[in-house]
Protein backbone atom coordinates (compact mmCIF):
# COMPACT_ATOMS: atom_id res chain seq x y z
CA UNK A 1 0.00 0.00 0.00
CA UNK A 2 2.59 2.48 1.17
CA UNK A 3 4.63 1.70 -2.25
CA UNK A 4 1.53 2.43 -4.52
CA UNK A 5 0.74 5.69 -2.85
CA UNK A 6 4.50 6.91 -3.22
CA UNK A 7 4.03 5.80 -6.36
CA UNK A 8 0.67 8.23 -6.84
CA UNK A 9 2.71 11.12 -5.26
CA UNK A 10 5.19 10.63 -8.04
CA UNK A 11 2.49 10.62 -10.78
CA UNK A 12 0.64 13.34 -9.27
CA UNK A 13 3.98 15.60 -8.84
CA UNK A 14 4.66 15.27 -12.08
CA UNK A 15 1.00 16.02 -13.53
CA UNK A 16 0.29 19.05 -11.61
CA UNK A 17 1.25 21.54 -9.83
CA UNK A 18 1.12 20.56 -5.85
CA UNK A 19 1.79 23.35 -3.79
CA UNK A 20 0.89 22.66 0.28
CA UNK A 21 0.59 18.75 2.19
CA UNK A 22 -3.32 19.07 1.95
CA UNK A 23 -3.04 19.84 -2.13
CA UNK A 24 -1.69 16.65 -2.53
CA UNK A 25 -3.80 14.82 0.48
CA UNK A 26 -6.55 15.85 -1.76
CA UNK A 27 -4.77 14.06 -5.23
CA UNK A 28 -4.55 10.79 -3.08
CA UNK A 29 -7.49 10.75 -1.54
CA UNK A 30 -8.97 11.18 -5.75
CA UNK A 31 -7.22 8.34 -6.19
CA UNK A 32 -8.57 6.09 -3.63
CA UNK A 33 -6.51 6.86 -1.53
CA UNK A 34 -7.50 7.81 2.79
CA UNK A 35 -4.10 9.28 4.08
CA UNK A 36 -3.75 11.69 6.70
CA UNK A 37 -1.37 14.82 6.99
CA UNK A 38 1.21 13.32 8.63
CA UNK A 39 1.16 10.00 6.31
CA UNK A 40 1.67 12.79 3.71
CA UNK A 41 4.43 14.46 5.46
CA UNK A 42 6.15 11.22 5.87
CA UNK A 43 5.86 10.59 2.25
CA UNK A 44 7.16 13.33 1.13
CA UNK A 45 10.44 13.16 3.53
CA UNK A 46 10.71 9.36 2.37
CA UNK A 47 10.74 10.54 -1.66
CA UNK A 48 13.15 13.35 -0.26
CA UNK A 49 10.69 15.90 -2.57
CA UNK A 50 11.68 19.34 -2.36
CA UNK A 51 9.75 22.43 -3.16
CA UNK A 52 11.01 24.46 -6.43
CA UNK A 53 9.25 27.47 -8.03
CA UNK A 54 6.35 26.55 -10.16
CA UNK A 55 4.03 28.45 -12.42
CA UNK A 56 3.24 31.96 -11.70
CA UNK A 57 6.86 31.41 -9.41
CA UNK A 58 4.49 29.93 -6.38
CA UNK A 59 6.11 26.51 -5.01
CA UNK A 60 5.43 23.32 -5.89
CA UNK A 61 6.31 19.73 -4.77
CA UNK A 62 9.26 18.13 -6.88
CA UNK A 63 11.36 14.80 -7.33
CA UNK A 64 14.70 14.83 -5.67
CA UNK A 65 17.42 13.17 -7.48
CA UNK A 66 18.50 11.75 -4.30
CA UNK A 67 15.29 9.55 -2.96
CA UNK A 68 15.60 6.24 -3.30
CA UNK A 69 11.84 5.29 -4.54
CA UNK A 70 11.35 1.74 -5.81
CA UNK A 71 11.27 1.23 -9.73
CA UNK A 72 7.74 0.93 -10.67
CA UNK A 73 5.11 1.27 -13.38
CA UNK A 74 4.43 4.62 -12.54
CA UNK A 75 8.12 5.72 -13.57
CA UNK A 76 7.68 4.02 -16.42
CA UNK A 77 4.39 6.66 -16.69
CA UNK A 78 6.17 9.30 -15.87
CA UNK A 79 8.77 8.74 -18.66
CA UNK A 80 6.32 7.37 -21.46
CA UNK A 81 4.55 10.78 -20.49
CA UNK A 82 7.05 13.17 -20.13
CA UNK A 83 10.01 12.51 -22.97
CA UNK A 84 9.35 14.32 -25.82
CA UNK A 85 12.86 13.89 -27.83
CA UNK A 86 16.38 12.82 -26.83
CA UNK A 87 19.20 13.57 -29.11
CA UNK A 88 22.91 11.85 -28.39
CA UNK A 89 25.75 14.57 -28.35
CA UNK A 90 29.28 13.11 -27.76
CA UNK A 91 28.74 11.06 -24.33
CA UNK A 92 25.52 13.00 -23.42
CA UNK A 93 22.05 12.96 -24.27
CA UNK A 94 19.59 16.60 -24.39
CA UNK A 95 16.52 14.93 -23.34
CA UNK A 96 13.76 17.86 -23.59
CA UNK A 97 10.39 16.97 -21.86
CA UNK A 98 6.99 18.92 -21.04
CA UNK A 99 7.38 22.12 -19.05
CA UNK A 100 7.85 21.50 -15.62
CA UNK A 101 8.40 17.45 -15.25
CA UNK A 102 12.38 17.19 -15.96
CA UNK A 103 12.73 16.59 -12.41
CA UNK A 104 10.24 13.35 -12.11
CA UNK A 105 11.66 12.35 -15.48
CA UNK A 106 15.53 12.54 -14.42
CA UNK A 107 13.83 10.86 -10.67
CA UNK A 108 12.60 7.84 -12.87
CA UNK A 109 15.89 7.57 -15.15
CA UNK A 110 17.93 7.80 -11.77
CA UNK A 111 16.39 4.32 -10.88
CA UNK A 112 15.33 3.00 -13.79
CA UNK A 113 19.29 0.90 -13.81
CA UNK A 114 20.09 1.72 -16.98
CA UNK A 115 23.40 0.48 -18.36
CA UNK A 116 26.33 3.26 -19.21
CA UNK A 117 24.29 6.01 -17.61
CA UNK A 118 26.46 7.66 -15.48
CA UNK A 119 24.14 10.75 -14.03
CA UNK A 120 21.43 13.23 -15.20
CA UNK A 121 21.07 17.03 -14.75
CA UNK A 122 17.74 18.42 -14.72
CA UNK A 123 16.37 21.87 -15.26
CA UNK A 124 12.34 22.51 -16.12
CA UNK A 125 12.14 20.89 -19.72
CA UNK A 126 15.17 19.54 -20.55
CA UNK A 127 17.76 16.70 -19.15
CA UNK A 128 21.44 16.16 -19.88
CA UNK A 129 22.30 12.57 -19.49
CA UNK A 130 25.80 11.62 -18.68
CA UNK A 131 26.66 8.75 -20.33
CA UNK A 132 29.89 6.38 -20.27
CA UNK A 133 31.39 7.19 -24.04
CA UNK A 134 30.00 8.34 -26.91
CA UNK A 135 29.68 4.84 -28.08
CA UNK A 136 27.23 3.90 -25.66
CA UNK A 137 24.74 6.88 -26.27
CA UNK A 138 22.56 5.20 -28.74
CA UNK A 139 22.61 1.74 -26.72
CA UNK A 140 21.14 4.20 -23.63
CA UNK A 141 18.80 5.95 -25.84
CA UNK A 142 16.65 2.60 -27.02
CA UNK A 143 17.13 1.28 -23.27
CA UNK A 144 15.09 4.04 -21.71
CA UNK A 145 12.80 3.60 -24.69
CA UNK A 146 12.19 -0.01 -23.97
CA UNK A 147 11.97 0.54 -20.29
CA UNK A 148 9.46 3.60 -21.07
CA UNK A 149 7.49 1.32 -23.36
CA UNK A 150 7.92 4.13 -26.10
Amino acid sequence: MKNNRQDAIIEIIAEKDIETQEDLREELHKRGFNVTQATVSRDIRELGLRKESGNGRRLRYAAARSSAAPVSDSYRSVLKAGIISMVPAENLIVVKTAAGVAMAVAAALDRMDIEDLIGCIAGDDTIFLAVKDRTCTEKVINDIMLKAEV
